[in-house]
């Protein structure tokens, strides 16, 4: 997911240690170059892959959302770390989820929201 140009980044990475596993490493890329970049092993996947969606919570904050499983990634120190939401905090805008689509993992932006109407329109 480019945040700000290709410099500026969050990735997931999923790798499959061997083919006969239902089961994948999966780590996230922080990435804010040339300040900081960073791996962060997360907790492994399935390889029927559950989409990891993307919050935008605040300046160069993020909230990840996978399955029952939270965490929170900062770009501005290139930090990831588990998170337990509590259950009536809103993570913030949804920016879009990583999915895998073709096979491949990709990452599909949230739909922009619909304009206000305007007073009187």
């Amino acid at each position: 997911m480019m945040i700000d140009g290709r410099n500026h980044a969050l990735v997931l990475v999923r790798e499959q240690q061997y083919f006969w596993r239902d089961t994948v490493e999966q780590s996230l890329i922080a990435s804010r170059l040339p300040d900081c970049q960073r791996k962060v092993k997360i907790r492994p996947g399935r390889t029927t892959m559950t989409p990891l969606e993307v919050y935008e919570t605040g300046e160069m904050l993020w909230a990840l959302h996978q399955g029952g499983q939270w965490y929170l990634a900062s770009t501005e120190e290139c930090r990831v770390q588990d998170w337990h939401k509590p259950a009536d905090q809103s993570p913030g805008q949804a920016r879009g989820r990583f999915e895998m689509r073709g096979g491949k993992v990709v990452f599909t932006p949230a739909p922009s929201p619909s304009p206000a109407p305007q007073p009187g329109a």
